[in-house]
């Protein structure tokens, strides 16, 4: 199983990034995937996540009217819109994915800085 993220970087406040999470090694189709975010000496915060087959998503207080989360089941890969930066959002982002009821894929994180 293998998550890879990218598309992280460095922006000013009010500005956009897409993240992009290419997955193999399992079937993408039948997993729920999410995003995740960490800053250090912080718990890592779940942001937003969809399930396998209704695509219905669920977002985070912190995230919510700013962020998009989706899936391309027909390339195993995810992504995370971000819009309306804020220095706040200033983190590793990492992309998972579980088939149950733990989060037990995990891709190698990327980092998103964001300047006031």
């Amino acid at each position: 199983v293998q998550l890879q993220a990218c598309g992280g970087g460095s922006v000013q406040a009010g500005e956009s990034l897409r993240l992009s999470c290419a997955t193999s090694g399992f079937t993408f189709a039948d997993y729920s995937i999410g995003w995740f975010r960490q800053v250090p000496g912080k718990d890592r915060e779940g942001i937003t996540c969809i399930g396998k087959s209704d695509g219905r998503s669920n977002y985070g207080n912190s995230v919510k009217g700013r962020f998009a989360i989706s899936r391309d089941n027909a390339n195993n890969t995810m992504y995370l819109q971000m819009d309306m930066l804020r220095p706040e959002d200033t983190a590793v982002y990492y992309c998972a994915a579980r088939i149950g009821s733990k989060w037990d894929s995990w891709g190698q994180g990327t980092q998103v800085t964001v300047s006031s």
